[in-house]
């Protein structure tokens, strides 16, 4: 049997939490050299790179060696573990929730972020609208706010251009939603393009005439709350990642920890509001 280390993290998995991680991994190898390390460090190695930001080579030393965990890292997204570990804990979450395991409704936005010097020019562009020079993601979620589809791409992607791919990938996928809200850089040629070609409704939530400020949007604030999710987890702050596969790989990784931490609560995180206060006298 592998070894257990003994220093747990915050951002590691509780018991609950890795029992319900541990039956979607692939069984290990029966021939050939058995494997040295736990596979619970392993995935709570990558939980740490992705919640708190570092880089592969400065995981502390208590977790396996860096190398390992990045090998697993890029061989289960290889093979499709990573999607099917997130696909399948999405659609336990929606049965817990009281939700049909298929969504028939979903909310797609892109964000810009920033690229590191890691970021090689060819997967990288300039976003003119947001003056941001890096990568552009685009998601599609449920009414939830649970990932469906995610992609990335160079930040001078058009919004209509990367709308399309993501929501063919969506389709693609075994998605058969019906009906998908979006901003207006979603208006225009995608609405037609997505009733002919995937048999999709593509409706636009505008902001009401003479906003000022913010305003709660309806529908469209879902998939904002996704992005905070995501952008909580300090490796998405910024994209660090030389190929764009792997930065949706983390990306599914960041939403696996959300998901698991969500079903083992059985509710919906509650943040404490401010606190009152106190006269110091």
């Amino acid at each position: 049997m592998p070894r257990r280390r003994r220093h747990r993290y915050p951002s590691d998995l509780t018991d609950a939490q890795w029992a319900l991680i541990e039956p979607l991994l692939p069984p290990a190898a029966s021939i050939g050299r058995r494997e040295k390390h736990d596979r619970r460090d392993l995935v709570d190695a990558i939980g740490y790179v992705v919640r708190n930001g570092c880089a592969w080579r400065a995981l502390p030393s208590d977790y396996p060696p860096w190398q390992t965990v990045y090998y697993y890292f890029a061989r289960w997204h290889d093979l499709g573990v990573t999607e099917r570990v997130h696909d399948a804990l999405r659609d336990q979450l929606r049965v817990q929730e009281g939700r049909d395991v298929e969504p028939t409704a979903g909310i797609i936005d892109s964000q810009s972020v920033k690229g590191a010097d890691t970021v090689p020019a060819a997967s990288r562009g300039f976003d003119m609208g947001k003056k941001i020079n890096g990568r552009k993601r685009f998601l599609v979620v449920d009414t939830l706010g649970l990932l469906l589809a995610v992609l990335v791409v160079p930040a001078s992607t058009h919004d209509t251009v990367g709308g399309r791919q993501v929501l063919l990938d969506s389709y693609f996928a075994g998605r058969r939603l019906q009906l998908v809200f979006g901003d207006g850089m979603f208006s225009g040629t995608i609405v037609d393009w997505a009733a002919r070609l995937l048999g999709l409704r593509v409706q636009v939530v505008r902001r009401p005439a003479g906003q000022q400020g913010f305003e709660v949007l309806p529908r469209r604030w879902v998939v904002e709350r996704t992005l905070s999710w995501i952008t909580g987890h300090r490796r998405h702050a910024r994209d660090y990642e030389r190929r764009p596969d792997h930065a949706e790989a983390l990306i599914r990784w960041a939403m696996i920890g959300v998901m698991a931490r969500r079903i083992d609560r059985r509710a919906p995180a509650r943040r404490p509001g401010p606190r009152p206060l106190q006269r110091i006298i």
